[in-house]
């Protein structure tokens, strides 16, 4: 692997980049580019695909408060393709088939090569599916007024249409990641989620009864009629409450951390603290888990409406039986409360689905989390590694990245693996209940936990403005 990774080595240096900035971006710049690509991200989702019938499915329509895209636009696959590389990647890498040194600057520029062609590689691979698979129809109608009635030529042009926008996702994400603060993927995710709960909540619409969508005017209405709120509202009371005790319990947790205390080694008195956060791989694995389960849904899907059922047949975008249905998260109490609601499968196969659901999340919280922090230069190694060069070290024992090492690994590790169980069934049970606004239990978990961590980021860019020698301290130069 090592061999071919140097033969690669020019392609993955030609790779195409954004510019990084040559040296420090003032704090005012970098909410200016934050907020000129979270602008940009919703002029994009509005953008409709060029070509497309109005009958056309959506097949990721229950992944889209992860996937931050929006269904027939321009950005339809949304941050799919960059999370579904990074999932193999990590793997990869985990594995230690991968050998990348990402602590030099040779082996950071490939990994980013090779992320980049695995990026590309996936938008192809998930928008193909989308067209070949017949759930992005080419209008009939286009076809005949502009190319002569084929049908084919629209469908290319379609295709065309949800690469580019796939690429310009990727390419706004490295915007912010490199010019901004945070992440594109996170801010994307925090921006779709967020209109989604808002909306949640003052949606004046009514859908599948006489009486607004909207938690406070579906409150209101229901109260003016002298409905029955248990019939009407019950499942918005138990979204409501599932909905504020996620937020308090990710505002909490997202607290707690056991600090390491560190001593610098020649500056007397200078004292500092490392944070091991209960979350801390934070919750971005999550993603990984629920985005690997929309890849597996979206490969049963296309095999079904090809005529291959052998992996379970589908309903629209839902399964409908066979080993999807079993391997389908729950989205909601509509998927497993069997007692008030017409399931159409026996208990035996309602409790089989949500007990493979909860292992799923759990287990593979756990061992994402694992690859998250090795991946991104949180293990004991890289930690090591950055307080010693930091200048820093734990009083009372020998400044060596050995040492420092084999003391983190008493708590990293263990704390990792903890919370990625820990959010893996936080992110269930929030599933299970529903949230308001329509988003998955897992969408809000990550929007609060992404949103609450980009404030700390806030605050550290805020700190580092007013002292500028604390730049180089934390590297940030």
């Amino acid at each position: 692997m090592g061999e071919l990774l140097d033969r690669m080595e020019p392609l993955l240096a030609a790779m195409p980049a954004v510019k990084s900035p040559e040296g420090h971006v003032h704090f005012k710049n970098k909410l200016v580019w934050t907020l000129a690509v979270l602008i940009l991200y919703f002029a994009l989702t509005n953008i409709p695909v060029f070509g497309l019938d109005s009958s056309s499915q959506d097949v990721f329509l229950y992944w889209r408060a992860l996937l931050a895209g929006a269904s027939g636009s321009i950005v339809h696959l949304g941050i799919g393709p960059i999370v579904t590389a990074s999932i193999v990647l990590q793997l990869l890498k985990g594995a230690d088939i991968l050998d990348i040194d990402t602590s030099d600057t040779r082996g950071q520029v490939m990994y980013m090569g090779l992320q980049k062609i695995l990026i590309m590689v996936m938008i192809v691979v998930e928008a193909a599916p989308n067209l070949v698979g017949g759930f992005m129809r080419p209008d009939s109608t286009i076809a005949q007024n502009f190319f002569g009635g084929n049908l084919f030529a629209v469908s290319l042009l379609i295709f065309f249409q949800i690469c580019i926008g796939g690429f310009l996702v990727f390419m706004l994400d490295e915007v912010v990641t490199k010019w901004g603060i945070g992440s594109g993927v996170g801010l994307f995710i925090i921006a779709g989620i967020s209109q989604a709960i808002v909306n949640g909540f003052i949606n004046w619409s009514a859908v599948s009864d006489p009486y607004p969508v909207g938690f406070f005017p579906r409150l209101v209405a229901i109260g003016l009629d002298g409905a029955s709120y248990f019939q009407y509202f019950g499942k918005d009371i138990l979204a409501f409450i599932t909905t504020v005790a996620i937020f308090l319990i990710i505002v909490y947790v997202e607290s707690t951390r056991i600090e390491i205390p560190l001593a610098h080694a020649q500056v007397r008195g200078a004292r500092a603290r490392f944070p091991v956060k209960l979350i801390y791989a934070s919750v971005l694995p999550m993603i990984l888990v629920r985005v690997l389960q929309a890849n597996i849904q979206m490969v049963g899907m296309f095999l079904s409406n090809v005529g291959i059922t052998v992996l379970g047949k589908f309903s629209g975008q839902q399964p409908a039986g066979g080993l999807m249905y079993f391997l389908a998260p729950i989205n909601g109490p509509q998927n497993w409360m069997w007692w008030a609601y017409d399931l159409g499968h026996p208990v035996w196969e309602v409790i089989l689905r949500l007990s493979i659901d909860i292992t799923f999340m759990v287990v593979g919280g756990a061992i994402f989390a694992l690859f998250w922090i090795k991946t991104a230069g949180l293990d004991s190694k890289d930690v090591a590694r950055q307080i010693q060069l930091s200048g820093m070290s734990i009083p009372g024992y020998r400044r060596n990245p050995q040492v420092l090492e084999k003391y983190l690994d008493r708590y990293i590790p263990k704390v990792t693996i903890i919370g990625g169980v820990f959010i893996g069934l936080l992110s269930v049970v929030a599933n299970l209940f529903g949230v308001i606004g329509a988003v998955s239990g897992t969408g809000l978990l990550l929007t609060v936990s992404i949103t609450y961590r980009l404030y700390e980021e806030i605050a550290s860019q805020q700190i580092m403005e007013m002292y500028p020698f604390m730049r180089t301290f934390f590297g940030k130069e």
